[in-house]
């Protein structure tokens, strides 16, 4: 298990603690939202310095930002050795806050993840020792290498953003973001990652194999050296969480949340589907299409945002009957048919009101 790596600068910036100290107070400093342009520089800012150390992967590692700026948390799933902690630590390089790894392993225990009251004998007290949790973005490495209670110590983190030990309350900073990377489930030493688990994550996004091109690209840049040495900070923690609070105050219609709604119901009534769409997993889809809008320039909300992303953010939550897994069918074909079915908002998109 690696120690966190906290950064200076950004803790001064905003009084937030390392990672090894005492308080997990989260921060509650003023916080404004950036204007369009500086959102739209800082972004593609981040994206080119994630793209000079994951060669093709634009689509992925614009789904990545997505998920930190709609607040939500993400899950890499592939194959080993395609890339998916080099994306996480990429994303993480970009921003000037606290960081932290945790090596998911058979043998590793909550109180490694969340923390430990320790005996002072000094004081004749418990004192409680922060684990890597406290960090503003927590690279959990294949977290489905550990038992089902090791992956619930994650569970209150990232839904509440607390830690609880011992009947005390500590709380996270912000932002807070878990990057997760998993083997395939059918991979020696892998436990499955339980429907509660799985929908803690906004999105679940595969990497795949890189084309040819790329491929070749990676064998020539990555000779020397590791390339995520040479990224440098892109914005920091304040202009961060500016970026999130314009994600917030993007505009959403009516008519997209009648849609979003329509969506997630066509999943509870799908025949082959044992599990649809929970309301967290829309009020995900929402966020995340908030996110897309901003990236996009807009700020306004798409029918079109929220159907491009519907199969990363809900099909990982959906669990398909067995006769429909027997016959081919998968989460993402039932989403594919939802979306088919339910009938797009042909009225204009409502201003902003701004």
């Amino acid at each position: 298990m690696d120690a966190p790596i906290p950064s200076a600068a950004a803790a001064s910036l905003h009084g937030l603690p390392s990672t090894g100290s005492s308080a997990g107070t989260a921060l509650h400093s003023p916080t404004y939202a950036a204007d369009p342009e500086s959102f739209q520089h800082q972004a593609a800012g981040i994206l080119s310095a994630i793209g000079t150390v994951i060669d093709g992967k634009e689509e992925a590692a614009r789904l990545v930002l997505t998920v930190l700026l709609a607040q939500g948390h993400v899950l890499l799933e592939d194959v080993p050795g395609v890339g998916k902690t080099m994306l996480a630590k990429a994303l993480a390089r970009t921003i000037d806050c606290t960081v932290s790894r945790i090596q998911f392993t058979p043998d590793l225990l909550p109180s490694d993840v969340t923390g430990v009251s320790i005996y002072n004998q000094d004081s004749h007290r418990f004192e409680f020792r922060q684990g890597p949790v406290f960090a503003n973005v927590v690279i959990a490495d294949e977290i489905n290498r550990a038992s089902a209670k090791t992956q619930s110590a994650l569970l209150e983190c990232m839904e509440e953003q607390q830690v609880t030990v011992d009947g005390g309350t500590h709380r996270l900073a912000a932002p807070f973001m878990v990057v997760a990377t998993q083997n395939p489930i059918d991979m020696e030493g892998t436990y499955p990652l339980p429907e509660a688990q799985r929908d803690r994550f906004m999105a679940r996004i595969s990497l795949g194999y890189p084309d040819a091109r790329s491929e070749a690209d990676m064998l020539e840049n990555h000779q020397v050296g590791s390339p995520l040495e040479g990224i440098a900070p892109v914005v920091d923690l304040h202009e961060t969480q500016a970026m999130i609070a314009r994600v917030r105050d993007i505009y959403v219609s009516a008519a997209v949340k009648d849609y979003t709604v329509a969506l997630g119901r066509a999943t509870r009534e799908h025949p082959d589907l044992r599990l649809g769409a929970s309301p967290r997993a829309l009020l995900q889809l929402l966020r995340a299409a908030k996110a897309m809008a901003a990236l996009d320039g807009r700020d306004f909300v798409l029918p079109d945002d929220v159907a491009g992303l519907a199969d990363s953010v809900l099909a990982h939550r959906l669990l398909l009957h067995r006769r429909a897994a027997g016959a081919g069918e998968s989460a993402s074909s039932c989403i594919a048919a939802v979306i088919d079915s339910v009938p797009v908002p042909r009225t204009a998109p409502e201003r902003s009101r701004r």
